[in-house]
């Protein structure tokens, strides 16, 4: 069995590269293109995050330009009193004002310098901060359809792994490009004041450095890209070989070795694409590095020949060398921010284009103010797909649920009882069909105003790592009265007496002084969660699926008692359980196939009674 094959779902090795054109034909220009735009959006968000601190950055920067040009000139000074005719103390004394402006100078530009690394060090933890709040403010807000969306998941990956985290470092980029780009026109400007041709020379030093860091910037984004969904793979099979949750399993079916070879099967792929990821960005630099090293000659070259024929003199040949220097470190530092500022500047893009499309994904402001009650809830002709599906949900479902009613919804897996539930809580909206409380069109309310009138006791609750107050309240502050009676109705204040700090208690044994829960005693507190929203529609889904007998029994009267008055939703596989329902919808394939109370669907001998006899003849 070692060597069987194995199926990696979505991770075929040969489509690991399906993205690596992506970028196929980004060259420098399209770069020097892309990189005042990059450097716009970084500008915007730095500037939305701290304005003060952004100000202090960029002109102190601009600052220390203008002394290193002031720096440059005054050497000139030094260099031609040095090298004039007369007495060595004489020239000496003559260099001294000049060499002074360059002391000046140097002190200034290291002070600004100073300021603008003081400002940049606080500008970069309030854009982290920013950038973070504006993710999980959109990705908590999108339509619940979205994370049904495979590409919003992938698009979703690479926002939170790379773009939220390269967030800060373009700006940080952004920054050293503009304070290089200010250090070359500085030493650009000083070398065109001493000779024109000095200035074109720059260039034969710079542009293989640039060939070479466009060139291996899109190599590593052009492989991480097409990495994306075998990291996520790794990533889900070390939750399942390092989480609490699954490590029981993991031992009781010994799948350790077969989850070890699962992981070894893509982590050495993995690694065999970033060694040849390695290879290729090491041949690009050495070229580039070659060829940068053959510029810099040939400027030092023109430089001498110059001298020769006499067309500057001799303390402007060695401003001039010092200039280059000077450029030189500039150009390396601005290749080296560009560089980075490229490939970081993709991820972050990745993140700009999560953002627009979450903001799409986002439902408009509606003004319809939600009704303070309803006679009837109604589902008219609803039909719902969900993304990526060939065959929809539901097909042109209508019920009615009238106000007070124990309403059931009944049908196998997969018959779409759940997801019809989530269209009348208004996490799903659906494709065609209207929902209606009385005469509003839910379309025309916030959806937000509907969930607050609407409670979900969920089968798949989430077991939140709050204490146990905050995993009933859910935030709200309805008092200790509302907090108590809901625990009560639902049998979980037995389970919260029993902890060692009552509703004080930490739910997740991860902290200390934590504490978990077993199946049932969460389905409690979920129950319990339910019941303090007191909400005008209470939805129960599959309430007592990890409860015993007696305590199924239980909960199920305290709902009955709890829906006096209430309108009650509940879908549930336990038929015996709603056969008090005042009705009861048989849902198959998507479709209503039956409608009535319990004698009415025995009577039509359908679906449902062939359900309900199969589960009372297994306790016959």
């Amino acid at each position: 069995m070692a060597d069987e094959p194995l199926e990696l779902g979505e991770i075929s090795f040969s489509d690991w590269h399906a993205h690596t054109d992506k970028l196929a034909d980004v060259g420098f220009l399209t770069v020097a293109r892309k990189l005042p735009s990059l450097i716009r959006q970084a500008m915007r968000m730095a500037w939305r995050a701290s304005p003060r601190d952004t100000a202090a950055t960029i002109v102190l920067n601009l600052l220390g330009g203008v002394f290193t040009a002031f720096g440059l000139l005054a050497t000139t000074g030094v260099l031609g009193a040095l090298f004039s005719e007369g007495p060595t103390p004489d020239r000496v004394v003559a260099a001294l004002p000049s060499l002074a402006l360059v002391g000046a100078a140097a002190v200034l530009r290291t002070a600004v310098q100073a300021g603008a690394g003081w400002a940049q060090s606080r500008l970069d933890p309030q854009v982290s901060r920013l950038t973070e709040e504006r993710l999980y403010g959109l990705t908590s807000q999108v339509s619940l359809v979205a994370y049904d969306d495979p590409d919003f998941h992938d698009a979703l990956q690479r926002a939170r792994l790379r773009g939220v985290a390269m967030a800060d470092s373009v700006v940080t980029c952004t920054i050293d490009v503009v304070t290089a780009a200010v250090g070359i026109a500085a030493v650009a400007g000083v070398l065109g004041v001493l000779h024109p041709v000095l200035l074109p020379l720059l260039l034969l030093a710079v542009l293989p450095d640039a060939w070479a860091a466009v060139r291996s910037a899109r190599m590593q984004y052009a492989t991480m890209y097409a990495l994306i969904p075998a990291n996520r793979r790794k990533w889900i099979i070390g939750q399942l070989l390092a989480e609490r949750e699954p490590a029981a399993e993991v031992r009781s079916f010994t799948m350790r070795g077969f989850l070890l070879r699962m992981y070894d099967a893509v982590a050495r792929a993995e690694q065999d694409v970033m060694l040849g990821l390695a290879r290729r960005q090491t041949v690009a630099r050495l070229a580039g590095e070659a060829l940068g090293g053959l510029g810099a000659a040939l400027v030092y070259v023109a430089l001498g020949v110059l001298l020769a024929v006499a067309a500057i003199p001799l303390a402007v040949a060695g401003t001039a060398v010092l200039a280059i220097r000077s450029a030189q470190g500039s150009l390396g530092r601005l290749m080296y921010a560009t560089n980075r500022l490229y490939e970081e500047g993709l991820y972050f893009t990745d993140f700009l284009d999560f953002c627009a499309d979450a903001e799409r994904r986002i439902p408009g402001d509606r003004d319809t103010a939600m009704p303070d009650s309803f006679e009837r809830v109604t589902a008219t002709e609803v039909t719902f797909t969900y993304p990526g599906a060939a065959t929809p949900a539901l097909r042109e479902v209508s019920i009615e649920i009238k106000q007070g009613e124990v309403i059931a919804f009944v049908g196998e897996n997969g018959s779409g009882k759940t997801t019809l539930a989530k269209i009348l809580a208004g996490l799903y909206e659906p494709d065609t069909g209207t929902v209606h409380w009385d005469d509003t069109d839910l379309r025309q309310v916030s959806p937000d105003a509907l969930r607050r009138r609407t409670a979900v006791i969920a089968q798949d609750h989430t077991r939140w790592p709050l204490t146990a107050r905050y995993n009933i309240t859910m935030g709200t502050d309805k008092g200790e009265p509302a907090l108590h009676g809901a625990a009560a109705v639902a049998g979980a204040d037995e389970v919260i007496t029993a902890l060692p700090h009552g509703y004080r208690t930490l739910l997740d044994r991860r902290f200390k002084d934590g504490c978990e829960l077993s199946g049932g005693q969460w389905q409690r507190i979920a129950v319990a969660r339910g019941f303090h929203r007191d909400a005008d529609l209470l939805i129960c889904d599959e309430p007592t699926a990890a409860l015993d007998a007696r305590a199924e029994h239980a909960l199920f009267e305290r709902i009955r008692h709890h829906a006096d008055g209430r309108t009650v939703l509940l879908i549930t596989h336990r038929l015996a359980s709603v056969r008090y329902a005042d009705r009861i919808y048989v849902l198959d394939h998507g479709r209503i196939t039956e409608h009535g109370d319990h004698d009415t669907l025995m009577a039509l001998d359908g679906l449902y009674a062939d359900l309900y006899t199969l589960q009372a003849t297994a306790y016959r």
